[in-house]
């Protein structure tokens, strides 16, 4: 017995890791039933997570691929797809096949399931940017999906050519909207705080230019594209004219860019060095109304750990990201607690959004899902820090911090993992 996000009263039945029925509070008959008691949580289907890096191979001090299985697991994610920056780059269906079997030993055996892992192929090979990567072999070794990550594609014509040889294949394109000659990877806002710094910043419009260029390409041949990690209201306004013509566009922010601003960096703070950076409130209010809407389609982490000695050091040389596995859930939840994000947005962006987008399986409790599900403690406090982070890496500016709403238990195919 437990309650759903509407506070009703309600009994979940599972049998053989599938939702059998979901029904009004003592309706249901389990006496032959092994019982769960979560009286005063709130369920939730598990959360997929279509943005995240965890650097296996190549960069395993960072985080490895059981370390970022496990924080998804607390987190409360059951699909997590990686985008291909590892060590070597996942340009190949040998580095995806490895991925893959790492997920796999992952899984605690006494249990025999754990979080999926979805490895995102290289675009291009070495992300490198001057030739496509393989993506038949990547997607016949499991890939979901192709992007070239932090790097975007210079050219025009072979980022036309991707589009159109993904297409071909089923793969979705997902594109780190950047102008590479405007401050690339600056990690701050151009504007009155990177004034302030000292610091050389990267204006909105490098986002919303790349953006511009991406819709318009997918409009003209007629394909589907993704933009990853949206983060300024000029994007939006793209987006959203883009959807008006009928452009397949989706689109993905994440809860830094919600309930961050440019005012973290202040202090020279290299956790809050993140690419895009963080960017003033008014972008902040533009993005809550416009994954409100359905302009923006998802969230997602953008999960990018890194070891404490490489942002220990002056903001220019530290690398750009933030680590969002552990915090993501009780983040975003407190927007729909406090009304600024309503509860149907929440749910399609963690949820339904991102697994019809990439074909992964999803829990709707309707009979015959996946029994993926979690109990969510709304009211319960933890502060941000090393001993209640799973992940690796604890390179979030929200240490220190409390944060309200904890994960109690999490089940995937019915089994308890949390």
């Amino acid at each position: 017995m437990l309650k759903n996000p509407k506070g009703q009263l309600v009994d979940v039945l599972v049998a053989k890791g599938r939702i059998v029925s979901v029904a009004p509070a003592g309706s249901l008959d389990v006496q032959a039933a092994k019982e769960v008691d979560a009286r005063g949580l709130i369920l939730l289907p598990s959360l997929t997570d279509a943005h995240t890096h965890l650097r296996e191979p190549g960069q395993e001090y960072k985080e490895d691929i059981a370390s970022g299985l496990l924080a998804a697991a607390f987190g409360g994610f059951s699909n997590l797809m990686c985008m291909a920056n590892t060590r070597p780059v996942n340009d190949t269906a040998s580095v995806t096949e490895f991925m893959l079997e790492q997920a796999r030993k992952s899984w605690p055996p006494a249990v025999g399931v754990g979080p999926r892992l979805y490895p995102i192929g290289a675009l291009t090979k070495g992300l490198k940017g001057q030739e496509l990567a393989s993506m038949a072999d990547l997607k016949d070794a499991g890939c979901v999906a192709v992007s070239n990550d932090g790097r975007p594609v210079e050219s025009t014509e072979l980022f036309r050519r991707a589009l159109e040889y993904a297409h071909d294949l089923g793969l979705v394109v997902i594109d780190h909207c950047e102008d590479p000659f405007l401050a690339p990877a600056a990690g701050v806002n151009e504007g009155v705080v990177s004034s302030r710094l000292g610091l050389a910043g990267q204006p909105d419009i490098a986002e919303a230019i790349q953006a511009s260029r991406d819709v318009l390409l997918a409009e003209y041949l007629n394909v589907p594209i993704h933009l990853a990690h949206i983060s300024c209201e000029k994007s939006v306004a793209v987006i959203r004219a883009a959807k008006a013509r009928g452009v397949d566009v989706t689109a993905e922010t994440c809860p830094h860019y919600l309930t961050l601003t440019e005012d973290e960096v202040a202090g020279y703070s290299a956790n809050a060095k993140v690419n895009p950076p963080l960017r003033p409130q008014a972008d902040v209010e533009a993005l809550l109304e416009a994954l409100a809407d359905g302009t923006i389609d998802m969230l997602a982490t953008d999960h990018a750990p890194h070891a404490a000695h490489e942002k220990e050091v002056e903001f220019d040389q530290a690398p750009c990201g933030i680590s969002g596995l552990d915090t993501a859930l009780a983040v975003t939840w407190e927007l729909v607690r406090t009304g600024r994000l309503p509860f149907d947005a929440f749910l399609r962006a963690w949820t339904t959004a991102p697994c019809r987008r990439f074909g992964l399986p999803v829990c709707t409790f309707a009979p015959g899902d996946p029994a993926d599900f979690l109990l969510f403690d709304q009211e319960a406090q933890w502060v941000v820090g090393p001993d209640t982070m799973q992940s690796k890496s604890k390179n979030t500016p929200l240490l220190g911090r409390v944060l309200r709403g904890r994960l109690k238990a999490h089940f995937l195919a019915g089994k308890s993992i949390v």
